[in-house]
């Protein structure tokens, strides 16, 4: 019943979603009656045949045809049900040849997308409506697992080997993905959006980011995308901005501040920088150039993978954290 699937199951955002909740909605009902089928005689049997006095139960050896049809049955409901798992199964092994390729690669806390154009985004991955897409996927550390509810995609990451998945979607909009394997502190913040769109909005987004900031430049109020671009690039899964310290250093109070730093890396001779534009951009971009001192230079380059919209963004919200 379809009220039942849209009670279980999240929205339908691709062609495999269909398939694959027909599978799942067949199993369930077929759970269900094989259930019925051993719960009410469990339930009546015992009723029906409680104990009165006077009554003799009689002596019941076996049932030939009862008993080779509970194996039999059972048996081929088995087997078809491999087979039909199986065929979905290899259909959706091999992404068809036409299918736009990107590439994924996740790290602890962060899930970085490389398109055919050679354009990078951070946990906005962005594709075209109807248009098969393939999703080749490497890690950079810890196992990981690359989960889009919507889409009914789904598999592991394992460090030293490429693993992929591919779909087809066929709604326009936003849809969350999220990596459903324990990785580590961060890894309920391991999540982000996948963004579907027609061929115009994606040719866009591929050359500009999209048109989501430009409201935001338009309107002087460049820490409020700042802000948005911190949260979904990954930049709060090491720098707090209420002047904890966590695995980078907060944000908090910082810029304009003269700050210890040593040079070329964690033990490098020590030094004072200001805290301004060029420094934050070269921390972005180079962050193994100063690293500040009490910290490990733990935070990989952002070279290539922030738009410059998004930069700006983020150097406004950093000076508003006064």
């Amino acid at each position: 019943m379809e009220w039942v699937r849209n009670l279980m199951m999240p929205p339908q955002g691709s062609v495999f979603a269909g398939q694959v909740d027909f599978v799942y909605m067949a199993l369930f009902w077929l759970s269900v009656v094989l259930f019925l089928g051993i719960a009410i005689p469990s339930v009546y049997f015992p009723w029906r045949y409680r104990y009165k006095a006077g009554r003799v139960t009689p002596h019941i050896t076996h049932h030939t045809v009862l008993e080779i049809t509970w194996s039999v049955l059972p048996l081929i409901l088995c087997i078809g049900i491999f087979f039909w798992g199986l065929k979905g199964w290899m259909e959706y092994q091999v992404a068809p040849g036409e299918a736009m390729e990107v590439q994924v690669t996740a790290r602890q806390w962060q899930w970085v997308f490389e398109y055919p154009d050679g354009s990078r985004t951070i946990n906005d991955p962005h594709v075209p409506v109807n248009k098969a897409v393939k999703f080749v996927m490497g890690s950079e550390d810890v196992l990981h697992d690359f989960f889009v509810p919507d889409m009914r995609v789904k598999n592991d990451i394992v460090p030293g080997r490429y693993t992929q998945v591919w779909f087809t979607p066929t709604v326009l909009g936003k849809h969350t993905f999220t990596c459903a394997e324990y990785c580590g502190k961060g890894h309920s913040e391991m999540a982000g959006t996948l963004t579907v769109e027609n061929d115009a909005d994606f040719a866009k987004f591929l050359e500009t980011g999209g048109t989501e900031w430009e409201p935001y430049f338009k309107d002087h109020k460049e820490a409020e995308w700042g802000k948005i671009t911190y949260q979904r690039v990954g930049c709060n899964s090491c720098h707090n901005v209420d002047g904890t310290k966590s695995k980078g250093p907060s944000w908090k109070g910082i810029w304009g501040k003269m700050e210890k730093v040593h040079i070329g890396s964690a033990t490098g001779p020590l030094t004072q920088v200001l805290v301004d534009e060029p420094y934050v951009r070269e921390s972005m971009m180079s962050p193994q150039a100063k690293v500040v001192d009490g910290f490990e230079g733990i935070m990989p380059t952002f070279q290539g993978l922030l738009k410059p919209n998004q930069v700006t963004g983020l150097i406004a919200y950093i000076k508003s954290l006064q």
